[in-house]
């Protein structure tokens, strides 16, 4: 999928005001052109393994992708809110997915002080700094305790690329149709053969967080990664290095 079956300009119970993009620090390396990456509206799973694929072919990030961290955002009731999504009617970006797939890129190896963020449904800069994109974005903690907070399943580049799979019928209704068109590209196996495992990538529930320095630890070799909520994220992310 790359957003699946989209709310888009959806009202919460308690809608926050429209808000400039943060004039917080820019990534060291300019934008570079979206369009240039694989993508195919409604299927960001899908567009999130091309990209990594493509950031290691080009060299931008370490070979093999061990600086990369595939993230599913998502939660138990399957509504979540973020900002500054290009498919967005409202002038903030407002979306309400059920779920969302990012790509997170740590930079502390090589010394610099900015982790990114690609997000090729956002109309934030393309990579943006993990500061402005938590801070324009998701806007963590913003709705408390409620069925909007958002979970975040985190994968480490290398096993996703090894283990995802998707055979797309997540988006086809009970009488096969499409809901959204799906890539001219074949689907997607993953090396052990299996066909379809979008769902364990999904689902994520608030039990599934634990301990912190687990999680951090745990997050290079667990298949399906971590799940980690909005309280810890951004200590969750400085401990990644890569």
């Amino acid at each position: 999928m790359a957003d699946d079956r989209v709310a888009g300009g959806a009202n919460l119970s308690a809608p926050l005001p429209p808000q400039p993009p943060s004039p917080s620090a820019e990534p060291s390396r300019p934008p570079l052109d979206s369009s240039a990456f694989t993508h195919t509206p409604f299927y960001c799973e899908e567009n999130v393994y091309f990209l990594c694929k493509e950031l290691i072919r080009s060299g931008i990030s370490d070979p093999g992708g061990t600086d990369l961290f595939v993230v599913f955002i998502s939660n138990e009731e399957k509504k979540v809110p973020l900002w500054y999504q290009k498919v967005s009617h409202s002038g903030d970006g407002f979306v309400l997915w059920d779920y969302h797939v990012i790509c997170f890129q740590s930079r502390r190896r090589k010394g610099e002080l900015l982790d990114l963020v690609w997000d090729l449904d956002s109309s934030l800069p393309f990579p943006c700094s993990f500061i402005q994109y938590v801070s324009d974005a998701i806007r963590p903690l913003s709705f408390g305790n409620s069925t909007y907070r958002r979970l975040f399943r985190v994968i480490h580049a290398p096993v996703f690329l090894r283990s995802f799979a998707s055979d797309r019928s997540h988006m086809k209704d009970h009488a096969g149709n499409w809901i959204q068109l799906p890539p001219k590209y074949e689907t997607i196996v993953a090396e052990d053969g299996t066909t379809n495992n979008l769902n364990e990538y999904i689902t994520m529930f608030m039990d599934d967080v634990k301990d912190l320095e687990s999680m951090a630890n745990d997050v290079y070799s667990i298949k399906n990664g971590v799940v980690i909520n909005e309280t810890i994220l951004p200590e969750f992310f400085s401990r990644l290095a890569g």
